[in-house]
């Protein structure tokens, strides 16, 4: 027999995946951005201050996000989500953190090809277009978000040098200030990460369509490729590892 305590508790996680749905459903007609962007009127200034929190699997900083720290959330979350995923009904869902089905230390790189093959074309041609489109804007975010990483771990350096030797700080404003350094570094290096689970699986990707639907475009294809990976090579090469993680790595010594 159910006893009450259990019906509430039914009843609250049905309600709970009933608002989520109904919250997508809602907002799907204003969806409508140009390239897939979330339409101004339903972004906030911290939308995917999540990011942090998912990169580093800890509680967020309380202190107040920089403008650069902002623009490093909003430049990683399109580098990490999986490239399909912003054209689901409930993207926006995914955009706010409300449900995370990316999680860092996970990425199936067989994912993207699955999608790329399972959605119904009437050519071929659209499934290597697909893949072409996807791994150029790959290549276009790559130089604004590098070029803000390099910012903010610039800024952290001279914070970090600098609080050696300012007494005024609280230890609980020292703590935070140190908690916001490793989650820059952190969603920097799970853009790293990610990169190479995205061009991977574009890769994988191609090769099963030139199995399964040979075309002309297979050439194009592994050309964008191969230009993203020398990107994302180069851009990597010019930022170092990220501050926590030459910190552990100095540690390990």
């Amino acid at each position: 027999m159910t006893s009450a305590r259990q019906r509430v508790s039914y009843r609250g996680s049905q309600a709970r995946h009933a608002a989520a749905f109904a919250l997508a459903f809602a907002l799907a007609g204003c969806m409508q951005g140009d390239f897939g962007r979330i339409p101004p009127t339903l972004v906030s200034d911290d939308m995917h201050a999540w990011v942090a929190s998912d990169a580093t699997h800890e509680p967020l900083s309380p202190l107040p996000l920089t403008s650069d720290e902002r623009l490093l959330r909003d430049l990683a979350y399109p580098l990490i989500a999986p490239p399909y995923q912003r054209e689901r009904l409930d993207a926006v869902v995914f955009d706010y953190g409300v449900s995370r089905p990316f999680p860092r230390g996970t990425y199936d790189r067989a994912a993207y090809a699955n999608h790329l093959l399972a959605t119904w074309r009437r050519s071929p041609s659209s499934a290597y277009a697909q893949l072409i489109d996807d791994a150029r804007n790959d290549i276009t975010r790559l130089p604004q978000f590098f070029t803000i990483a390099a910012r903010v771990r610039d800024m952290d350096e001279k914070r970090r040098r600098s609080s050696a030797f300012v007494s005024v700080v609280s230890p609980a404003e020292r703590a935070y200030a140190h908690q916001r350094m490793k989650e820059n570094a952190a969603v920097t290096d799970w853009v790293r990460e990610r990169l190479v689970d995205r061009i991977i699986s574009y890769r994988v990707a191609l090769e099963r369509l030139v199995i399964v639907a040979p075309n002309g475009e297979a050439a194009q294809a592994e050309h964008v490729i191969n230009e993203l990976r020398q990107r994302a090579d180069y851009y990597r090469s010019r930022l170092p590892a990220p501050w926590a993680k030459e910190q552990s790595l100095a540690a390990a010594r």
